[in-house]
């Protein structure tokens, strides 16, 4: 499970790291809330560990810019704010769970595995569909209307990342981390001929979605 923490206290931060690496738990850690959003934007994580008060950016903007922008990476706001609408803001922000400061690291850890098996349930959720166009993520089944094509894998999981943030900009490093995995080492050139075989694909069925380059960025998934 790779984790981002944004947090301002370094110690802290060491802390958590020390207490989850052990346990399987891949860590990165930034201290400003700009630093934050621009990782959680470029990067896939499996969870983010929030804290609420950040300089540059505090959490619930930083939170809510996410949330805007389609990342539905699971967050838990970490906070010594402890009222009742505080806590309510925070939820109403974007955020999954939610921890007062201080806390013991065991309590993280099992509010991550929570998230964990929530994640678990979710990627068993139905087909994905735009404008009649389906995708079954677990047999890798593209239908429209009365055609289908069967994708390869890296095609089908480049193409779930795509139908599950329509009309976002995906960065490059993204798409990648997500498709070949957080530890990819894999020439970008390659990702550049899926999205070439993805295009043809899409437009032998017919498809309503068409995937648009951003020079300089990555790409985006967009209805014709």
């Amino acid at each position: 499970m790779r984790i981002l923490l944004i947090e301002d206290d370094i110690d802290l931060c060491r802390n958590i790291a020390l207490a989850l690496n052990p346990c399987g738990y891949e860590t990165e850690a930034c201290h400003t809330g700009t630093d934050g959003l621009f990782l959680a934007r470029s990067q896939i994580y499996d969870a983010i560990v929030l804290d609420r008060m950040l300089p540059e950016m505090d959490g619930l903007t930083l939170l809510k810019s996410l949330r805007q922008q389609n990342i539905c990476t699971p967050v838990i706001l970490a906070t010594a704010l402890n009222r009742l609408g505080d806590r309510i803001d925070g939820l109403d922000a974007g955020a999954d769970d939610y921890i007062v400061k201080p806390f013991a690291v065991e309590e993280l850890m099992a509010r991550l595995r929570a998230i964990g098996r929530r994640s678990k349930t979710m990627q068993l959720s139905p087909d994905l569909t735009i404008l009649g166009l389906s995708l079954d993520p677990r047999q890798h089944l593209l239908k429209y209307q009365d055609k289908s094509l069967t994708l390869s894998k890296k095609e089908s999981a480049a193409l779930e990342f795509f139908m599950r943030n329509p009309g976002q900009i995906l960065p490059r490093s993204r798409i990648l981390s997500y498709v070949w995995g957080s530890d990819w080492e894999v020439e970008e050139g390659n990702l550049d001929n899926y999205i070439y075989f993805l295009r043809r694909r899409l437009k032998s069925i017919g498809a309503p979605v068409r995937l648009t380059t951003i020079h300089g960025t990555g790409y985006r998934l967009d209805t014709v």
